[in-house]
């Protein structure tokens, strides 16, 4: 085991939804402590990221101390942001750095010169691949909605019409039977939704 003060690990996806179990095992089964691994559920698009953030402060006030990440792109999908924030960890921070499924990224083992360009020139390749897929996920899904307009597709929140269970409820709040909320509740319309049918029916009505 390497002997530095202490060991974190990184722990990224992309949503709330997204599991990452898979990713803290293999910080545990590395071992490092469970209450040292850092675990974000958000975009990796930059790195104003809660955890990471903490992480990095803890990172400056434990110099020679080892971040374990599981791959490059769970640090960043930028390739900019990704290089410099490296670089930041490795000077400033004076921590190094392990990709656990890039055996060549690992800033403990390679510390000459040829060395450093190698893990420099790969951590390159790699960011310019995270930041591309990134670029790739956000076109594909720009032309699944230009696909699905064209198709005449309604994106979005189903347009709210007017049913023959709205108007008989609408009457019953005209007449006074009943409140505007409890025409909400039996309707299951929101107070927007409510008001704006109920504009359409009085503009009907005249």
């Amino acid at each position: 085991m390497y002997k530095r003060q202490k060991i974190y690990g990184y722990v990224r996806v992309s949503t709330k939804e997204q599991n990452e179990d898979r990713q803290v095992q293999a910080m545990l089964d590395f071992g490092i402590p469970k209450e040292r691994i850092f675990i974000d559920k958000q975009s990796g698009k930059d790195f104003e990221r809660a955890e990471y953030q903490t992480l990095k402060r803890m990172l400056k006030d434990s110099p020679n101390s080892l971040l374990v990440i599981h791959s490059i792109d769970r640090l960043g999908r930028n390739y900019k942001e990704i290089t410099k924030e490296w670089q930041e960890i490795i000077t400033e921070c004076k921590a190094d750095i392990k990709v656990l499924d890039m055996p060549l990224l690992d800033t403990t083992q390679y510390k000459d010169l040829l060395g450093t360009f190698i893990s420099d020139l790969i951590l390159q390749v790699l960011s310019f691949v995270a930041e591309q897929e990134r670029k790739n996920i956000r076109k594909r899904q720009a032309e699944g909605i230009a696909v699905a307009k064209a198709q005449g597709k309604e994106l979005g929140r189903p347009k709210a019409e007017i049913t023959e269970q709205f108007i008989q409820e609408w009457k019953k709040w005209k007449n006074g039977e009943q409140t505007a909320n409890q025409t909400m509740i039996n309707t299951n319309t929101k107070r927007t939704t409510f008001y704006k049918l109920s504009k359409q029916l009085e503009k009907v009505e005249q």
